[in-house]
């Protein structure tokens, strides 16, 4: 598939007059017509303002419809649209501004101030999505040309979108998203999940990450569904929504499920109604699939990468309640094998590090040669850095991340082992383990806890709880309860500051 159509055109000659957004706050609602009228307004006035093929344009915003509007202006017009995550302070921003070569900040009204202040820096252009002012959206529409803008061919693995890596270790590296991979990943997620025109989901996870833009709203749009777009999660608002019956397809992260499990007012949705439930980003602990199957929802859960456009796996329904803990198989564009510690391909069930090919996959990082050419193997599979189990019906088991795992006295120790057995206490509600330095063992676990409301553990007697159920050498050496983890906007626990705070902490006593 060497040339895509352009999306968001595509879609509105097709069904022009069905809804394709709703924006929750505002109650304003989009045809896929008006939203292909508002993307070629963009994309006409980006073009008057001097922009071409291969700019960068950086936005900086909670959700909004104009997000995606922005994002086909920019399939339309080759240029590269750069997503900050705006969780990060202006300090972090400033150098990818920088290392993307942006030449414009668009912003919405909460981040106004940042932008501002990102401006004085890296002095730039900037564009208020929200504003009507003379340098704002609005105004920059409107000075745009009447006719639409040429339509232009759209390689499918030209770059169409980067997206910084979150940076759990090491320098955050802009992954390239190609109209081809967002392709491949629809067909991958909505095939899993049988997802049509008449399904209607919520758009709440973060639009600087893969999950906000392709889990699901994007494959929903190209199968002609609707999307209620929130500016970001509120969990009454999710719950006014599923329990209205405006969603049938849902996705979320496991602390997003976490969230809902514990809403006051969870035993108002009929989660019997919604058609699918998918989870991604983190691994989901068991005793929340299990609560969800009570309330006669099963979660299928997945596995993806941001260097896989996401979806990669994605189990299916009959066998979610049979394989728990499992995110299922490779879905229908993607391949996987395993690779074992001797360097040779795992056949059959089996144990080795996860590698992945096909059209969903990123050409690469912008800009950085090394780290794509490490991330590869000589023969183009991607390197995903997970170690993966395959069982004997073909149905794969993330165990953990390779830099995860620490040898204590010699033998190998993989934290999400640990972490599994710890949250089948009746008081913990979440576990992660990390590896910290030992004079004695050269590594031992150390175990961070959140509580079950209402619970009061007893940290003391976590050892001898674990001794019963863990080889000893698995057992963390230490116990700590916390309120909150540090997250990834993917839901993904940031283990080298849970590291460096232990490590203070050490050093303190």
């Amino acid at each position: 598939m060497e040339w895509v159509t352009d999306m968001a055109a595509k879609r509105a000659e097709l069904s022009p007059h069905a809804l394709a957004f709703i924006d929750l706050e505002s109650g304003q609602e989009f045809t896929f017509a008006a939203l292909n009228e508002q993307a070629e307004r963009i994309a006409a006035g980006l073009a008057h303002m001097g922009f071409q093929t291969g700019d960068r344009v950086a936005i900086l915003c909670l959700n909004h419809v104009e997000f995606f509007s922005i994002l086909f202006a920019a399939q339309k017009t080759g240029l590269i649209l750069v997503p900050l995550n705006w969780r990060q302070p202006v300090a972090e921003l400033e150098p990818i501004l920088k290392l993307s070569e942006a030449k414009l900040l668009i912003h919405d009204d909460a981040f106004s101030e940042a932008a501002h202040d990102l401006k004085a820096r890296v002095d730039l252009p900037l564009c208020n999505l929200e504003g009507d002012g003379e340098h704002d959206l609005s105004a920059m529409m409107a000075a745009a040309p009447a006719n639409s803008p040429e339509a232009r061919p759209i390689a499918s693995n030209a770059p169409w979108y980067l997206l910084y890596t979150s940076g759990t270790t090491g320098n955050p590296k802009a992954v390239i998203q190609t109209a081809g991979m967002a392709w491949a990943n629809a067909v991958n997620y909505g095939q899993a999940v049988d997802l049509t025109s008449t399904d209607t989901s919520v758009n709440f996870l973060p639009l600087f990450h893969t999950a906000g833009i392709n889990l699901l709203t994007l494959p929903l749009f190209l199968a002609g569904g609707c999307s209620t777009v929130l500016r970001k999660f509120d969990a009454d608002a999710v719950i006014d929504l599923l329990a209205g019956g405006k969603v049938s397809a849902f996705f979320g992260v496991p602390a997003i499920y976490q969230a809902l499990s514990l809403h006051p007012r969870i035993d108002e949705v009929d989660f019997t109604k919604l058609s699918s439930l998918g989870c991604g980003g983190a691994p989901i602990p068991a005793h929340l699939l299990t609560e969800f199957m009570e309330r006669g929802a099963t979660i299928c859960n997945g596995m993806g990468m941001t260097e896989t456009g996401p979806t990669v796996f994605l189990m299916d329904k009959a066998s979610a309640p049979l394989k728990v803990g499992s995110v299922g198989k490779a879905q229908m564009l993607t391949d996987v094998r395993l690779e074992g510690v001797d360097g040779r391909i795992v056949e059959g069930a089996g144990t080795g590090e996860l590698q992945l090919r096909g059209p969903g996959i990123t050409p690469g990082y912008m800009g950085n040669a090394q780290a794509t050419a490490a991330t590869f193997t000589p023969d183009g599979w991607l390197k995903s850095g997970d170690i993966a189990q395959r069982d004997e019906d073909g149905y794969y088991y993330i165990i953990d991340r390779i830099k995860d795992m620490y040898i204590s006295g010699g033998e190998n120790v993989y934290p999400a082992e640990v972490e599994k057995v710890l949250t089948t206490h009746p008081a913990i509600l979440e576990a992660v383990v990390i590896g910290v330095a030992d004079a004695k063992w050269g590594e031992v676990g150390a175990a961070f806890l959140i509580e079950r409301p209402g619970a009061d553990l007893n940290t003391a007697d976590m050892a001898g709880w674990c001794r019963e159920r863990l080889a000893a050498y698995k057992v963390p050496k230490s116990f700590q309860v916390v309120d909150e983890m540090p997250r990834t906007a993917a839901g993904k626990v940031r283990k080298n500051i849970l590291k460096n705070t232990f490590t203070s902490e050490a050093e303190e006593v």
